[in-house]
């Protein structure tokens, strides 16, 4: 039989209960002990012993009292060693868990039965999992962000070669400096998502009401010029709704949903954004095909629906996490599906003003 920490107290507790009624009775049985040793000590023939006995025998009273405490004194002795006995599975616990680290977060204690200390160590098993997650992503996060600034930093370092390698005409060197220019805007715009993405983690510094049906409205209307040049109908139907939350972040959220949606549409495509009550925002376009399999990988940074990696069309693979990351800041749920006809359709769950 294991000794569980329910067993142990229970044990304790019942040798406690047993031995309360006793107690009287030792402190009784400790003080006719004393008095008879003491007694038996006196009539000693030793010189001058009943000199020193006469005054004790004037304070017998005191027998009692040093009985009591010599009782308490050996029963919070008890007590003692039972608490310990008790609590050394949680002591055991502790060892472990105190040598986790970086280098062994696959650890995992796995208890069995269904104590409290099994419940607990069950629940270290999930927070180390989900640190094991984080630490994972945090890495792969770093590794795909090295990725991404390397590619461009060799692509702008083979053209500063072979600018310093001959000399070039009027049109090369136009070439050359427009493909650096190209190179580095692609650069700043990582960069800005990286900050970005960094921020939403850090949660919200306020929350205030906002009309979210204004804010897609104003968003809209900056994309306007840049969806007719890209041959995509823009489709709106609004409800008014307010939200809890960062007007700036809210305002980026709606910005890279709808810069996406215009993005990787196809010409003549269309592009239907709908502000309501559940979901609260919602963004449909009309873009090639999107395996269902493969939607929920497009909300992990540096992930693209194309295989290439370099060939993204001058995005960062960032927007979709971001968005998640803001609705998170939100205690929203951010979810997408492929479409009906092609492309994604991207929904936005966001906690309604008290």
């Amino acid at each position: 039989m294991s000794w569980t920490p329910r067993r142990r107290v229970l044990l304790v507790g019942l040798l406690a209960l047993l031995a309360g009624p006793l107690l009287p009775a030792v402190g009784g049985w400790l003080t006719g002990l004393i008095w008879s040793r003491g007694q038996g000590l006196c009539h000693l023939p030793v010189p001058g012993l009943m000199d020193v006995c006469a005054p004790v025998r004037q304070v017998a009273f005191v027998l009692p009292v040093l009985a009591v405490l010599i009782v308490v004194l050996a029963t919070l002795v008890a007590l003692w060693f039972g608490a310990v006995w008790c609590l050394r599975p949680v002591r055991d616990l502790a060892d472990p868990i105190a040598h986790l680290g970086p280098q062994n977060l696959g650890h995992r204690i796995r208890p069995r039965g269904r104590d409290e200390l099994a419940r607990l160590s069950r629940a270290i098993d999930e927070m180390m999992e989900r640190v094991s997650a984080g630490y994972e992503g945090q890495r792969r996060f770093a590794a795909n962000a090295s990725h991404e600034l390397r590619t461009p930093l060799a692509v702008q370092r083979t053209l500063i070669e072979v600018g310093m390698a001959r000399s070039l005409t009027a049109e090369q060197l136009e070439l050359l400096t427009g493909q650096l220019l190209e190179t580095n805007e692609r650069n700043e715009r990582l960069i800005e998502g990286l900050l970005a993405l960094s921020e939403c983690e850090q949660g919200l510094r306020s929350r205030t009401p906002h009309r979210l049906d204004e804010i897609v409205g104003a968003v809209l209307a900056g994309y306007r010029d840049r969806a007719r040049d890209a041959a995509v109908t823009i489709y709106t139907h609004f409800t008014p709704r307010v939200v809890i939350g960062e007007r700036v972040l809210l305002e980026r959220l709606v910005t890279n949903l709808v810069e996406n949606g215009i993005k990787y549409n196809r010409r003549s495509g269309s592009l239907t954004v709908t502000v309501g009550g559940t979901p609260a925002l919602s963004v449909v376009n009309t873009g090639q095909p999107v395996p269902a399999e493969a939607v929920a990988s497009l909300f992990e940074p540096f992930r693209r629906l194309a295989r290439d990696r370099t060939s993204h069309g001058g995005g960062a693979g960032l927007g979709l996490a971001i968005a998640r990351s803001i609705t998170q800041a939100h205690d929203g749920i951010i979810a997408a599906r492929p479409g009906e006809h092609g492309g994604l359709r991207v929904d936005v769950q966001l906690p309604s003003p008290p």
